[in-house]
């Protein structure tokens, strides 16, 4: 009599445990990859400029007092810094308006060093530049979402991933989206296999400043967010109880 009702308990109580195994070939990053050598085709070319990016302009010279003009420090709100306004230039002391858009660094800076000489500013100068807000956002399945700044202008994206918090065990490795706006204004879309040895030979696997990543849920997070399992354990735990109520009182 009790039999049917004692084998839709096991198979109630089993039912759920099997759905919530997850695939551990989809959990781990490149899966039987050996001992190996990757030549990497990825051609590591310096990010240009953009409007309103805050960059950071030294000046050095063998004439310190003439150079100290040139080093005051620039604010451009609550950072210190120049800001690539709107129509693409930075205001600099002495020189006025200088273009920087769509220029890379090492471009930016021999433009300012050529006209510190032509205008005999300086003799000789040595003029650095750097990034104030090279910064990549990471949203998803990971650790801890956030925007990652970088020092040194130059991540991974295995690394921005590692300073997000890692992927959780819910996320879709195979399937990581990056986005990223082209200096036309277009934004470009690309998808990834962290699970595949192609990641590191991808244009994608040096990420640029404002890049986004996006790590989708995997499907068993999916699932495990849809109303039906949601409701399923408390169905469950209601039949076990009746079940073993039922069956003390029968004995």
């Amino acid at each position: 009599m009790f039999k049917p009702l004692k084998n839709f308990f096991w198979i109630a109580f089993i039912f759920p445990l099997g759905a919530s195994c997850v695939n551990m070939k989809k959990a781990i990053y490149f899966n039987n990859i050996p001992d190996s050598t990757i030549l990497s085709t990825v051609q590591k070319l310096e990010p240009v400029i953009h409007k309103n990016d805050l960059l950071s302009i030294s000046v050095s010279s063998m004439n310190p007092e003439a150079t100290q003009v040139f080093n005051v420090p620039n604010s451009s709100g609550s950072v210190p810094g120049y800001l690539v306004d709107r129509d693409g230039f930075i205001q600099f002391p002495l020189l006025g308006n200088i273009k920087a858009d769509s220029l890379t660094k090492k471009e930016l800076r021999d433009t300012i060093a050529k006209d510190l000489i032509e205008k005999k500013l300086l003799l000789d100068p040595i003029v650095s530049v750097r990034y104030l807000n090279f910064k990549v956002t990471v949203l998803g399945e990971v650790g801890h979402p956030t925007v990652v700044t970088v020092e040194n202008e130059k991540v991974t994206l295995l690394e921005a991933l590692g300073m997000a918090g890692d992927l959780t065990v819910e996320a879709k490795r195979n399937n990581v989206m990056v986005i990223r706006e082209e200096e036309s204004g277009e934004k470009k879309i690309k998808r990834l296999d962290l699970t595949s040895t192609e990641i590191f030979t991808s244009p994608y696997y040096y990420l640029k400043s404002n890049d986004i990543v996006y790590v989708e849920p995997n499907s068993t997070k999916v699932a495990s967010t849809s109303r039906f399992t949601q409701i399923l354990p408390i169905v469950i735990s209601t039949v076990t109880l009746l079940f073993l109520v039922f069956d003390h009182f029968t004995r």
